[in-house]
C-alpha cells in the first residue's frame, strides 16, 4: 500500500511472513512466470492446509518482502526528505527518480520483477505534479492523504458488508474466490486482519489531513509525518497481523475448480 500517490498500501511486506523477498529470486522457468510449467503452478496451488498459512504466503508474494518493502520505501524517502531539507520539489523529484532509477536498474539486470521500484516511481510523479500544478508545497502531500482515505474506506466498507478484502486473499488459493464466506470464523479471521491492514491509513488521515489544511507552510511537518507513519507503521501493522495468523490453523477447504 508508497504513500505519495499511488503505491502506499501495496509495496511494505516485511520479512516477518515467514517467507517474505523468496518470490523475488526465482530462477527463470519457475513460480508465476512465463517459464513455469504447469506442475509448478498446482503445487503453489495446493502448498498450503491452512488458512493461516495461504494468508502468510500470499502477504509475502503481494507485499514482495523485504527487497521489496526497501525498493518502494527508498525513493519515496529520498523524495520526501530532500523536499523537507531544501523546499525545491525539482531537485526532490531528481533525487526520488535518481533512486528508482538505480533500483530499476538492478532489477533489470537481474531480470526480475520491478514491480515495487516502479509503485514508488508512480507515487513521486504524481507527488509532483499535484505540487508543480497548484504551486504549494503542501499539496505534494495530497494524493497519499487521498489514497490512504479511499484504501480506508473501501477496506472498512467490505468488512461491513461481511466481504472482508483479506477473504479474497484465501479464494485465490483455493480455487474458489468466495467459497471462504461459508465459514463464519473464517469471515471473522479475515474481517480481523483487514482491520490491522486499514489500521495505518486511518491513522495516516487523521494526523495528516489537519496538517496538511492548518495554515502556514506546514511542508516540513507534513514530511516528517509521512516519513514516521509510512513503512514503519506499515510493518507494524503487518507484523500484528502475522502475531495473529500464528495463532490459528484453520484448514482449506479447496473448492472444485470449474
Amino acid at each position: 500500500m508508497s504513500e505519495l500517490g499511488t503505491s502506499e498500501g501495496r509495496g511494505s511486506g516485511a520479512e516477518t511472513t515467514g517467507s517474505a523477498g523468496r518470490g523475488d529470486e526465482e530462477p527463470a522457468g519457475t513460480g508465476g512466470g512465463p517459464g513455469a510449467s504447469p506442475a509448478a503452478g498446482a503445487k503453489e496451488k495446493t502448498a498450503h492446509d491452512t488458512v493461516e498459512a495461504a494468508v502468510r504466503a500470499q502477504l509475502s508474494k503481494a507485499l514482495g518482502g523485504v527487497r521489496g518493502m526497501i525498493e518502494a520505501a527508498v525513493p519515496v524517502i529520498g523524495f520526501t526528505g530532500t523536499f523537507v531539507v531544501t523546499e525545491d520539489v525539482q531537485l526532490a523529484v531528481t533525487v526520488g527518480i535518481g533512486a528508482a532509477v538505480m533500483l530499476l536498474g538492478v532489477r533489470l539486470v537481474q531480470r526480475s520483477s520491478p514491480q515495487f521500484v516502479l509503485n514508488s516511481l508512480v507515487g513521486i510523479t504524481v507527488a509532483a505534479i499535484f505540487a508543480l500544478r497548484s504551486g504549494d508545497a503542501e499539496d505534494a502531500f495530497l494524493p497519499g492523504i487521498l489514497l490512504n482515505a479511499g484504501y480506508a474506506a473501501a477496506m472498512i466498507f467490505s468488512i461491513a458488508v461481511r466481504w472482508p478484502l483479506v477473504g479474497f486473499v484465501i479464494g485465490s488459493v483455493t480455487g474458489d474466490p468466495t467459497a471462504w464466506r461459508r465459514d463464519p470464523g473464517i469471515v471473522k479471521l479475515c474481517s480481523r486482519l483487514t482491520w490491522l491492514l486499514l489500521t495505518p491509513c486511518v491513522a495516516r488521515v487523521v494526523v495528516q489531513y489537519p496538517i496538511y489544511v492548518a495554515d502556514g507552510d506546514q511542508s516540513a511537518l507534513l514530511g516528517v509525518a509521512k516519513i514516521v507513519m509510512g513503512w514503519p507503521l506499515q510493518v507494524a501493522a503487518l507484523a500484528a497481523m502475522v502475531w495473529l495468523l500464528a495463532r490459528g490453523r484453520t484448514p482449506i477447504e479447496r473448492g472444485k475448480a470449474a
